[in-house]
């Protein structure tokens, strides 16, 4: 089994910037993509962003387009989003994913259990 870990959310003023950080450990996986998705109050689950393994190739949503930026580092098992110039209606919680396939879809096969990310005005 695989465990998501995600770190680095908060409270920020309108503007402001955070990084997010997940951290995948448990059974060593092969090559997996890992992503990341948020969950407003009484929405859907939406998708945020994606990297590859090799992190050469990234997907972004068109709100966050040109804000967010998605990386991973060596060993590749950690990830990292960071979110500038945040908006009130980016406030939600933010899930980590990991698996097989690189897609802007829930199919991933691991979810870590979300952090939370409140912007205020």
């Amino acid at each position: 089994q695989v465990q998501l870990v995600e770190s680095g959310g908060g409270l920020v003023q309108a503007g402001g910037s955070l990084r997010l950080s997940c951290t995948a450990s448990g059974r060593t996986f092969g090559n997996v993509a890992m992503g990341w998705f948020r969950q407003a109050p009484g929405k859907e689950r939406e998708f945020v962003a994606a990297v590859s393994w090799s992190g050469s190739t990234t997907y972004y949503a068109d709100s966050v387009k040109g804000r967010f930026t998605i990386s991973r580092e060596y060993p590749k098992t950690t990830d990292y989003l960071q979110m500038n110039s945040l908006k009130p209606e980016d406030t939600a919680v933010y899930y980590c994913a990991a698996g097989t396939i690189l897609t802007t879809t829930t199919n991933y096969d691991y979810w870590g259990q979300g952090t939370q990310v409140t912007v205020s005005s």
